[in-house]
């Protein structure tokens, strides 16, 4: 098996970004999820509330900043907030998890506002500042603003098989569905449909990590990410028939790296394009009924 894609998401919910290869930290690939947009409440902004998110293009800058891009080709440079000790930082929300964050500078949220809606981009200034769920990882693992764990699995056999699943339900008419649909970090290829789904630990080039979780989908899986638009009820209904782990419609599988021996700081390694990826540790995390 070989790792033959790598996305990173600068924003969560925007334009991702796909590198030939990327750095792995702790809570994720660096530069992943370490901005997102929150409403009034601090409560995290996705596609599944504004599809718009997804139009905006991202790009790093060497500042360590953003650029933003709106279709209609409005730019903006976001710098990275200066944060001092003593500063006062926003509380904001993902999934029930509370933690703090630094806003944007001013031009940033106006552009924003004009962009997309009345929201505030905050950047996690510390990624040690937001727990995975203690029912999945183990202490001191974090996550950025994902939604959930540092990484996300999928396979190209899976979604193979998922699009030819669609094409049995709805064979006058149906789309094949693409990998970004279910925005992952990183894509194996080689394996046998739904194998992901009996992985507990793996190695992806000099990396090894933890399978701790499925992906339970949303309804972003439903927008294309090209357009913004809502394409029908696909993949959910065919996932909800045939694919169901943990009682949710699942799809990928959802990883926390492990630090390598003698390593230290924040960098555990870097992932590239080809990498072989091995199954060291294989098993269910879920009864067996469970699955559909």
């Amino acid at each position: 098996m070989l790792l033959t894609g790598l996305h990173v998401y600068p924003v969560k919910s925007m334009y991702r970004l796909s590198p030939e290869h990327a750095q792995v930290e702790p809570w994720g690939l660096a530069g992943d999820r370490r901005w997102m947009l929150a409403d009034a409440t601090g409560r995290f902004v996705s596609q599944r509330d504004r599809t718009a998110l997804g139009q905006i293009r991202v790009e790093p800058t060497a500042d360590g900043g953003l650029a933003l891009t709106a279709p209609g080709g409005s730019r903006i440079e976001v710098p990275a907030p200066a944060v001092a000790v003593g500063d006062q930082l926003a509380e904001v929300e993902v999934w029930g998890t509370r933690f703090h964050a630094a806003e944007a500078v001013k031009e940033a949220q106006l552009w924003i506002a004009e962009h997309v809606g009345d929201y505030r981009l905050v950047h996690l200034d510390d990624p040690r500042a937001r727990p995975v769920d203690p029912s999945f990882g183990a202490p001191g693992d974090t996550v950025s603003m994902a939604d959930g764990f540092p990484l996300l699995l999928t396979t190209t056999a899976s979604l193979d098989r998922l699009n030819a699943l669609i094409a049995q339900e709805h064979p006058e008419s149906h789309e094949t569905l693409p990998m970004d649909r279910f925005r992952p970090n990183v894509i194996v290829s080689g394996s046998e449909p739904w194998a992901e789904d009996g992985w507990r630990r793996i190695r992806i080039g000099e990396l090894t990590f933890r399978v701790v979780k499925p992906c339970g989908r949303c309804v972003v899986t439903t927008t294309d990410q090209e357009s913004g638009e809502r394409r029908g009820p696909e993949p959910l209904r065919t996932l909800a028939r045939h694919h169901r782990l943990l009682k949710k419609a699942a799809f990928g599988q959802n990883l926390i790296p492990e630090r390598p021996a003698g390593v230290e700081g924040d960098v555990l390694g870097t992932l590239r394009l080809g990498d072989e990826v091995e199954v060291l540790e294989g098993g269910a995390h879920w009864p067996a009924d469970e699955r559909v």
